[in-house]
């Protein structure tokens, strides 16, 4: 960086502004350049070198299969117990329907 800067003076001394200009951007560039990297580096750090965090609920309790399917168990391994209510439920009512009976139908001998 220190030579660019003595090419750049040298240059305007020598009134060759076009060229004192051309190693200007380019002392810039690798100053840009090396900061970029730099920061780079620290951004990529900070992501990649940390403890994950949770983003989701803990996993419920998961309880083993057993022969009983009577009992419904919560989220926390518990039994939910139902009691039962002095609701009836209602008998259906409609007619079930029956197929129409042709001499097509019936089969042949």
């Amino acid at each position: 960086m220190s030579e660019k800067i003595g090419q750049f003076v040298d240059y305007l001394n020598q009134g060759k502004q076009a060229e004192a200009g051309e190693v200007f951007k380019d002392a810039l560039r690798a100053k840009v350049a090396d900061s970029l990297d730099a920061q780079r580096a620290a951004v990529a750090s900070k992501i990649f070198n940390t403890e994950p965090q949770s983003f989701s609920d803990p996993k419920p309790v998961v309880t083993d299969p057993g022969e009983r399917t009577d009992v419904i168990m919560d989220t926390e391994g518990k039994p939910i117990e139902f009691t039962p209510n002095e609701n009836e439920q209602p008998t259906p009512t409609a007619e079930v329907p029956t197929a129409p009976v042709s001499d097509e139908s019936k089969p042949t001998t």
